[in-house]
């Protein structure tokens, strides 16, 4: 049976959809056959460009994590990403509802130009677009939004030049790095840290469809501001994905109901202070690579935050983490709360200078043991004293008689320390920090005095850290850096004996209210005036320094570095973990020491040393011995000493059974570097420092 006859106003209707589609076709051809002439002519005379604006300058810890970027020139967000870093889901759902035939295409999609022509012919105005998501990208590329006829032949064009000189995957990169997402927000990753507080690697298919669609409208489906707007755009999304077959009906409907963010997010703001150092001092690069930890740097931020609230007013603090095996900072928080004003957060208290308070006395009691002045039981007096005008107090302005040098080190007396600093000379210690690396700025330029041993001086939080590394690394401090590469080269401080018989004494410190005793070796300090709080320790792997005041330097009623650093140091270890050192050989007990190191004021002539009456004569000073004879056996070392006969003989700060009333001695001494020191009955000392082969 014939089909029955169509009546004459369809036949009419469909010839003239036939001509309108006959007209669509053959422009659609003639579209193409120009986009093809043209692109010969467009490559020779004008090249197509490859890259976006310039990507927001990052900083990144050791692990490629983001800790802190900025905007661009134009104060844009435009934070690099590759398609390798973004969650292979989004990249599916983004080609098949932009672009599905992506993978194929030279540029321009014949089929979607066709249907596109198709509708325009049939409907008489634009119904869909043929966009291509390489024709997008030349969009991005050249900033022009404009949607003529001729614009669209040259995005066409400028397509397939883009294709034959890039493979797919730096097309879409090039998208995902420039796609606008409302606001100063380029770019996936930017947006997906600004509205989900999260990176690109793993989202939802909520969150997915939501940054598909941002980028068609992108100021009027802002979730920030048009929550509604961006809901049914990506409602609409979902919807056509789940039509396509892509998603499921059920995946598409329960992402729907997932809220939208009500609020943009800040991008990570960590370690603002070594950030804004290090763009400072290369401006030009673009990606700062750091040895910080990101979770450790966030923990230590939020750790100081909570802390100077329960201090006071315009309290902060800061925290340096650094490794003791290449001095590698792992944290540093150079103020409490970066953006608080009122307590000058933008001020970056681990380099500030200021007073170190008591924090150096583990290193005077080392330099005094090296000097064969005391060993770590030797007793010392604790009663008032004057040293020539100048009248130390304890800060608890009490006095505890004949004490032991373990004892007055723990309990930070400052008689003891301030009789041997007297006796050592207060510019030999200035000179021995200096060389090892540490900053000391002594008032108005003057030269060194007692009072430096008390605090006397400005140094910074880190120079305090690098310090300390001498005592966890048997005496030879490490230069801390934030960067990577070989640590700074710092000179030894102290002898490896030394190092550990002070590291033994600072594990034994009592650690502050329901803390852990014995975990870490640590010192505190408290400045003059209560206006710096201090304590600095370290485990088996890691020191740790810890500030706590005002960056103006106004006093704080009670403020001491026990009560309020230390705190804050036994938590920041217990947020990291903590390696437990060594246990710390026994001291040799006070009456088996030889008669000068016993009680150390019985040495002493009217409270100061008797004059030096001694040298050595060999070995010299910074020699190299050779002791190795050709049958393979080594020669003993044969030390001798001008002036008064020895008593006491200590090699790397330990006693040597050598009989006293001696100018000469054989010592049995290894391969390496060594400290020799003499001390005569009355009190004199010589030290020498050389190297055996």
């Amino acid at each position: 049976m014939s089909a029955p006859a169509r009546p004459k106003a369809a036949r009419r209707l469909a010839g003239v959809g036939g001509r309108r589609i006959g007209s669509g076709l053959s422009v659609a051809l003639l579209l193409g056959t120009a986009v093809a002439l043209a692109v010969p002519v467009l490559d020779a005379r004008h090249p197509p460009p490859l890259t976006g604006a310039a990507p927001s300058t990052l900083v990144l810890d050791r692990h490629g994590a983001l800790l802190r970027a900025f905007t661009d020139g134009n104060g844009r967000w435009r934070l690099p990403v590759t398609v390798a870093e973004v969650d292979p889901r989004f990249v599916d759902l983004l080609v098949a509802y932009e672009d599905k035939r992506f993978a194929t295409h030279l540029g321009v999609d014949p089929l979607a130009a066709g249907r596109a022509a198709f509708q325009a012919a049939t409907s008489g105005r634009l119904v869909s677009g043929a966009s291509t998501l390489t024709m997008q990208t030349v969009r991005l590329l050249t900033e022009r939004r404009e949607r003529t006829f001729v614009r669209k032949l040259e995005e066409a064009a400028r397509a397939i030049q883009l294709e034959r000189r890039l493979d797919k995957d730096d097309i879409l990169t090039i998208y995902l790095n420039n796609a606008p997402y409302g606001g100063n927000i380029e770019g996936v990753r930017a947006a997906s840290l600004a509205y989900f507080g999260r990176e690109p690697a793993r989202l939802t298919l909520a969150q997915a469809a939501l940054l598909v669609a941002l980028p068609q409208s992108p100021e009027t489906r802002r979730p920030d501001r048009f929550p509604e707007a961006a809901r049914a755009a990506r409602a609409r999304v979902l919807d056509r994905l789940a039509e396509r077959g892509v998603i499921s009906a059920r995946d598409a409907a329960e992402a729907g109901r997932e809220a939208i963010p009500a609020e943009r997010r800040s991008v990570p703001r960590l370690a603002p202070h070594l950030a804004r150092q290090l763009v400072d001092a290369a401006p030009e690069r673009r990606i700062h690579e750091t040895t910080l930890e990101r979770d450790w740097q966030a923990a230590l931020e939020r750790l100081a935050a909570e802390r100077v609230d329960l201090i006071g007013p315009r309290v902060s603090a800061a925290i340096l983490v650094a490794d003791l095996r290449n001095g590698e900072i792992r944290a540093s928080v150079g103020a409490a709360k970066f953006l608080d004003a009122g307590r000058a957060g933008y001020v970056d208290m681990v380099r500030a200078v200021r007073s170190p308070g008591s924090t150096l006395k583990p290193f005077i009691y080392g330099l005094a043991m090296e000097a064969g002045l005391i060993a770590p039981m030797t007793l010392l007096e604790d009663t008032p004293r004057t040293f020539a005008g100048y009248e130390p107090n304890n800060f608890d302005d009490t006095f505890h008689g004949l004490v032991t040098a373990t004892e007055a080190l723990r309990q930070s007396l400052n008689v003891p320390a301030i009789a041997l600093l007297d006796a050592l000379g207060a510019t030999r210690l200035a000179v021995r920090l200096q060389e090892a690396g540490a900053r000391v700025v002594l008032p108005g330029g003057a030269e060194p005095s007692l009072a430096i041993g008390l605090g006397g001086f400005g140094t910074r939080l880190i120079d305090l850290a690098e310090l300390y590394t001498a005592l966890a690394r048997d005496g030879r401090p490490i230069g801390l850096h934030a960067t990577g590469g070989a640590p700074p080269v710092r000179n030894r401080l102290l002898s490896e004996r030394t190092a550990a018989a002070v590291s033994g004494i600072l594990s034994g410190m009592l650690p502050p209210r329901n803390a852990r005793p014995g975990a870490i070796a640590y010192k505190t300090g408290t400045s003059y005036g209560y206006r710096d709080g201090w304590a600095v320790g370290y485990d088996a792997r890691h020191v740790i320094a810890v500030w706590v005041g005002r960056p103006d330097g106004t006093p704080i009623a009670s403020l001491t570095g026990w009560t309020d650093a230390a705190p804050i140091l036994f938590d920041a270890f217990a947020r990291i973990g903590i390696e437990r050192r060594p246990a710390a050989p026994d001291p040799v007990a006070t009456a088996e020491l030889p008669p000068p190191l016993r009680i150390f004021g019985q040495r002493m002539a009217g409270g100061a040393p008797v004059g030096r009456s001694v040298s050595i004569a060999f070995p010299p000073a910074d020699a190299s011995v050779a002791l190795a004879r050709a049958d393979g056996e080594r020669d003993p070392l044969v030390a001798r000493v001008l002036g008064a006969p020895v008593d006491v003989w200590l090699l790397d700060g330990r006693p040597l059974a050598v009989p006293p009333n001696r100018r000469t001695a054989q010592l049995d001494v290894p391969p390496g570097e060594h400290t020799l020191t003499v001390v005569t009955a009355d009190g004199a000392s010589e030290r020498v420092t050389f190297k055996v082969d």
